[in-house]
């Protein structure tokens, strides 16, 4: 039977102070957790075993909760370079999300030309969203042209967050930050909307590999920032399998829910089904017999 592997990397320092990352240390986490995900002997190599030359790379961030709860240029850009190791022209990556607003809101000082890396929303002149919808089981979207026209990879890197409807909100869920009507897929608490939008073409055929950004967890009253239950976890999470990368990250949600007394997301009537869809829809592994954890210090 295949077992899916994720890869856990806590970086000891990671986040200095408030708003500071350690450089050396968060270089050391990827290195570390590509080199443990793909059996290479270093990140440059792992990612040649993900992406050629040719590939014109699309870093889905999540920007919504910024400036508190995001993924800064600090995390994102250090991935983006990697990725010039493989052969990858700089402007071929591009960080990206919604809207331009919300990504100079995290940080970001926006370019979409010239040879540098490309950092835009999907607002920005000349992207925007396709003329028609895409249409797959229940969903009917448009899609960004970043994730359907620019880009021939994608990389989900994911905020880690509880979610009031959803439970938990991660790397499948980040997706719903690349179509123009994402509010539509919140009823049920999100169950099939998230699966099915993954398992569409503009996403499915796309995705190489999840990143959840846990260096900071929102393990309750997510997915905004509320400091209370904002906790330091200093980690990464990478995985291929998109479902599998999802549930180790639900479990983390889970322990640091028990050690501050909270109830379990179960108990509160809002498990992320949506992860057990995907499971069974065939999109990867979302059972701990099936998910070989792979956790690492640096």
């Amino acid at each position: 039977m295949t077992v899916s592997k994720v890869v856990i990397v806590r970086g000891k320092g990671v986040l200095p102070r408030k708003g500071e990352v350690a450089a050396s240390v968060l270089s050391r986490m990827y290195d570390t957790g590509i080199r443990l995900l793909t059996g290479q002997t270093d990140a440059a190599a792992g990612l040649r075993t993900i992406f050629s030359p040719a590939d014109r790379v699309g870093i889905k961030v999540n920007t919504i909760a910024a400036p508190e709860l995001t993924t800064p240029p600090e995390v994102s850009f250090p991935l983006a370079r990697l990725l010039t190791g493989v052969g990858i022209r700089e402007n071929n990556v591009v960080v990206w999300d919604r809207t331009n607003r919300e990504v100079k809101d995290a940080g970001y000082k926006l370019n979409s030309g010239g040879a540098a890396f490309q950092v835009y929303g999907t607002d920005t002149a000349g992207a925007g969203y396709g003329n028609e919808p895409t249409i797959h089981r229940e969903i009917g979207s448009l899609f960004s042209k970043i994730q359907t026209d620019f880009v021939t990879a994608s990389v989900s890197l994911a905020i880690l967050k509880d979610h009031g409807l959803a439970g938990v909100t991660a790397g499948m869920k980040n997706y719903f930050g690349a179509i123009h009507n994402p509010n539509k897929y919140h009823d049920d608490a999100c169950d099939p909307f998230v699966a099915e939008l993954f398992e569409s073409p503009p996403i499915k055929s796309k995705h190489r590999l999840t990143v959840l950004d846990a260096l900071v967890v929102q393990c309750h009253r997510g997915p905004s920032y509320h400091a209370k239950w904002a906790e330091v976890a200093e980690s990464l999470i990478f995985s291929l399998d998109p479902v599998a990368a999802d549930y180790v990250g639900w479990q983390v949600i889970e322990r640091l829910r028990r050690a501050k007394g909270l109830p379990s997301l179960e108990e509160e009537g809002r498990s992320p089904r949506y992860i057990l869809t995907a499971a069974k829809m065939g999109l990867g592994m979302a059972s701990a017999s099936d998910i070989q954890v792979v956790e690492e210090t640096v």
